[in-house]
C-alpha cells in the first residue's frame, strides 16, 4: 500500500537546490529518475519539471527510509524530508546545477508506484515520434519536451506584459462562428437546435476583431485557438495557437514598430538575444526578384540573378527560346560549389521540378573555364557576360532555371533556400528578420477564372492603387506586411478595408455579388457603416515562433498534446466515432462507407 502526503508541504523544488541550502531541512517531492545501491548506501536521483537532486539514504540514519528506498524502481513517485549537504570530495557534478549538493534523507514516503516505461525517459534517448504522441504524458517528462513548454509559458507571459503596457486590451472572441468563403477549409459544428444548419470553428477572428475596432475598444490582444482543415507539414496543425492584435487609427508602420519591439522583448527575456531595431524592411516585388520567395532566409547572399537580355539570342535553345516568349532566365552562383558531384545536381534537379522547371542547367567554373554540357552552345563574350552579371570564378558552381517568371522564381528561390541548409550556410544562432511589405493585394486563379484574395478579402488598398481596381486589378498592391525570420514567416497582418463601398468593390472583385455578400458578411458591411476607424492588425505564430526560439524542428514539440500529420490524437485517438443517438440528435445520417 502506498504512502500518503499527510501533513507534508513541499518546500523547494529539485533543481533549485544549491550550495547556499546547505544545512537547511528540506521537503520534496518528485520522480525516481534512477536509483543505485553503493554498499548499503542508496542513492536516488529525484526530478521534477525543474530538474534533478540527488537524495542519499544511510540505514544508520533511518532503516525504514533506506527498507522503502530498496523498493523503489524508476518512475515511482516519492516524497523525501533530509537536509542538505556538500556531496563528498570526488563527488561533485559540475553538469548539474545541482550536482555541489546531495540530499540526507531522514524521512522517506512511497506515494504511488509505476509501471516499466514504453521508453527511456531522458534527454538523449532516440524514440519514435508515433510512440511518443500515444504515451505523451510520459514523453512529456522528458527534460527536453518540458524545456520546450516552459519556454512557451515565457513567450505567452512575456507577450502578454508587453501588450498589457502598451494598452491593449484582452477581449475573448467566438469559438462558435460562421463559415466565410475565401480561406482554407472550416471545421464544421453541426448546431442541435438548427437542424441542418452549422457553426464554423474560427481560422481567425478576424471580423470580430475589426467589429471592436468599430465598437470603440482601439487595442485588442488576444492568445487565441484557431482551426484549419488544411493537409499538414512539420510547422502546421489543424488547431494552432495565434498571437492576435488589432488596433485603430494607426498606419502600417505604427503595427510594425509597436510588433518588432513586442518581438524584440521576446527574444530577450526568453533566450536573451539582443534584436537590433528597427528591423529591416523590404517590398514584395524586391524579395521576389533578389530571392525569389516572400520569405527569404537573409541568413546567407545566394541572391538570384536575371540573365534574360544576355541570353535573349544565344545558341542554347531553352534558354533563347524562353527569353523570346516573355519567360525568365535567372541563375544562382553557389560560391565553391564547383565540388558538388553529378548525381547531387541530378537532385538538385529534381529538387526543382516539384516546383514546376522543366529543368536546371548548371555550370561549373575551373582554371579552363566553363565545365558543361551548355557550354558549346554560347559565344564568349556571352560566357564573360554571364560570369559578370553572377561573380563567377573558379570553384563555383553556376545554377541557371528558364521558364515563366513565377515558375522561375519559386523554383531557383526554393533551391536556394535548400541549399543553404545543405550546404551549412546558416550559422546557428543568427537571427535575420525582415518585414515584406507592399504585396498583390489580388492574384490571378486559373482554375476558376477570377481575381483571390492573396490574405484575405478585408486587407485594404494602397491608397494610390485604388484607382486600378477597376482598370487593373492585378497591379493593386495592398497594405499588408509579413514578418520573416530565417525563411519563415512568423506574423502576418494588414491595414483593413474601413470604408464600407471600398470593402464591396473588392467584393464584386473576388467574385461576390451583392447579395451574396449581404448574406455572408451583412453584418461586417452593416457596422462599416456606423463610423469604422481606420484600423489595422496582426497575428504571430506562436506556435512556430516558440519552435524556433526553443531550437527545434516540429511544431509537435512546442504544443503539450499535438496531433499528428493526418490530424489525429494518438494518445486519445481522436477523431473517433460517436454514438448514433448523437448523430440522431444533430440530424446527421452517415454515408455508406465503399467497400475495399
Amino acid at each position: 500500500m502506498n504512502d500518503t502526503l499527510g501533513s507534508w508541504k513541499r518546500t523547494h523544488y529539485c533543481g533549485d537546490l544549491r550550495a547556499d541550502h546547505i544545512g537547511d531541512k528540506v521537503c520534496i517531492m518528485g520522480w525516481v529518475q534512477r536509483r543505485r545501491d553503493h554498499g548499503g548506501l542508496i542513492f536516488i536521483d529525484l526530478r521534477d519539471r525543474t530538474g534533478i537532486v540527488q537524495l542519499a539514504l544511510d540505514p544508520d540514519r533511518d532503516p525504514e527510509a533506506h527498507t522503502k528506498a530498496d523498493r523503489v524502481r524508476n518512475e515511482w513517485v516519492i516524497a523525501a524530508i533530509g537536509t542538505v549537504s556538500h556531496r563528498p570530495e570526488g563527488t561533485v557534478n559540475p553538469k548539474m546545477k545541482t550536482g555541489e549538493v546531495e540530499i540526507e534523507i531522514s524521512e522517506l514516503r512511497i506515494l504511488n508506484q509505476a509501471k516499466t516505461p514504453p521508453f527511456m525517459l531522458d534527454e538523449y534517448t532516440d524514440v519514435a515520434e508515433n510512440l511518443r504522441l500515444k504515451y505523451r504524458y510520459l514523453d512529456l517528462r522528458r527534460p527536453t519536451v518540458q524545456r520546450c513548454l516552459m519556454m512557451r509559458h515565457q513567450v505567452t507571459r512575456t507577450v502578454r506584459n508587453y501588450l498589457d503596457e502598451q494598452g491593449f486590451l484582452d477581449i475573448e472572441t467566438p469559438v462558435l462562428t460562421k463559415s466565410t468563403p475565401e480561406g482554407a477549409r472550416d471545421y464544421l459544428v453541426p448546431s442541435r437546435v438548427s437542424p441542418g444548419q452549422f457553426y464554423a470553428l474560427p481560422q481567425s477572428p478576424q471580423l470580430f476583431k475589426q467589429l471592436l475596432m468599430v465598437s470603440g475598444f482601439d487595442r485588442y490582444a488576444q492568445i487565441v485557438k484557431c482551426f484549419r482543415d488544411e493537409d499538414l507539414r512539420a510547422d502546421r496543425q489543424p488547431e494552432f495557437t495565434q498571437i492576435d492584435c488589432e488596433m485603430s487609427f494607426v498606419d502600417r508602420d505604427d503595427v510594425m514598430d509597436i510588433m518588432e519591439a513586442m518581438i524584440a522583448r521576446v527574444f530577450k527575456e526568453t533566450i536573451n538575444v539582443e534584436l537590433s531595431l528597427p528591423m529591416p524592411r523590404m517590398a514584395y516585388a524586391e524579395a521576389i526578384d533578389r530571392y525569389g520567395v516572400d520569405n527569404p532566409d537573409l541568413r546567407f547572399d545566394l541572391e538570384l540573378v536575371e540573365i534574360t537580355d544576355i541570353v535573349r539570342g544565344c545558341g542554347f535553345k531553352v534558354f533563347a527560346d524562353v527569353a523570346g516568349s516573355g519567360g525568365m532566365v535567372k541563375a544562382i552562383n553557389v560560391k565553391g560549389g564547383s565540388g558538388l558531384s553529378r548525381k547531387e545536381l541530378d537532385d538538385l534537379t529534381g529538387f526543382v521540378a516539384n516546383y514546376g522547371a522543366k529543368g536546371l542547367a548548371w555550370v561549373k567554373m575551373t582554371a579552363d573555364g566553363w565545365q558543361s554540357p551548355i557550354a558549346k552552345f554560347f559565344q564568349p563574350e556571352e560566357l564573360r557576360a554571364i560570369e559578370q552579371a553572377l561573380g563567377a570564378a573558379e570553384g563555383d558552381l553556376l545554377l541557371f532555371v528558364a521558364d515563366k517568371p513565377a515558375t522561375t522564381n519559386q523554383a531557383l528561390g526554393r533551391l536556394r533556400q535548400h541549399l543553404g541548409q545543405k550546404l551549412d550556410l546558416v550559422k546557428k544562432g543568427d537571427f535575420r528578420f525582415v518585414w515584406i511589405t507592399d504585396f498583390p493585394l489580388l492574384e490571378w486563379d486559373e482554375e476558376q477564372k477570377r481575381h483571390v484574395a492573396v490574405h484575405h478579402p478585408f486587407t485594404a488598398p494602397l491608397d494610390e492603387d485604388i484607382p486600378l481596381l477597376d482598370s487593373d486589378p492585378g497591379k493593386v498592391r495592398a497594405k499588408a506586411y509579413d514578418l520573416v525570420l530565417n525563411g519563415s514567416e512568423i506574423g502576418g497582418g494588414s491595414i483593413r478595408i474601413h470604408d464600407q463601398a471600398i470593402q464591396q468593390r473588392m467584393f464584386n472583385l473576388l467574385g461576390i455579388d451583392d447579395e451574396e455578400a449581404q448574406l455572408k458578411f451583412g453584418f461586417l458591411l452593416d457596422a462599416l457603416s456606423y463610423g469604422a476607424p481606420p484600423h489595422g492588425g496582426i497575428a504571430f505564430g506562436l506556435d512556430r515562433l516558440t519552435m524556433i526560439l526553443a531550437g527545434t524542428d516540429s511544431i509537435r514539440d512546442v504544443i503539450a498534446f499535438p496531433k499528428t500529420q493526418k490530424a489525429t490524437c494518438l494518445l486519445s485517438e481522436a477523431p473517433g466515432e460517436v454514438d448514433p443517438v448523437q448523430l440522431r440528435d444533430l440530424g446527421i445520417r452517415l454515408a455508406a462507407r465503399a467497400k475495399s
